[in-house]
């Protein structure tokens, strides 16, 4: 299943700073959380991730340092700050008003208390009712 890009980068940052709250990541890592989370349906590139991960340093909602990976090389760590915190819980809460429209409608669309009403999977076949 492909995801639309639009919910894509509607979900990346409170997805990415969910990440974060678990703990200290660095880039590779987060990409495969997403796909973890996702079940292998999401697949970010890091020309997704990086500008993102940038733009919430900017923001102040993540700091970032440099570590060393057990092979040696360098590797940029990033940790979400009480300031992406705050912003994580006011995205969940646009998300849970968002999920309970979406929630609500679909089930009046799955079974319409008037029958007048279609379903997700579209019209009833003829004969039917």
């Amino acid at each position: 299943m492909h995801v639309d890009k639009d919910l894509v980068a509607a979900s990346a940052t409170p997805l990415v700073l969910a990440i974060l709250a678990e703990g200290e990541s660095y880039g590779y890592a987060i990409l495969r959380r997403v796909e973890e989370l996702s079940a292998g349906r999401m697949t970010w590139t890091d020309g997704m991730l990086y500008p993102l991960l940038h733009r919430l340093d900017r923001l102040g909602y993540v700091t970032s340092s440099w570590g060393a990976a057990p092979t040696g090389r360098r590797r940029k760590h990033y940790a979400v700050t009480p300031a992406g915190l705050e912003a994580l819980a006011e995205r969940r809460r646009q998300w849970e008003v968002v999920s309970a429209a979406l929630g609500r409608v679909w089930q009046e669309l799955a079974s319409p208390a008037d029958g007048a009403g279609g379903t997700l999977a579209g019209p009833a076949p003829a004969g039917a009712l």
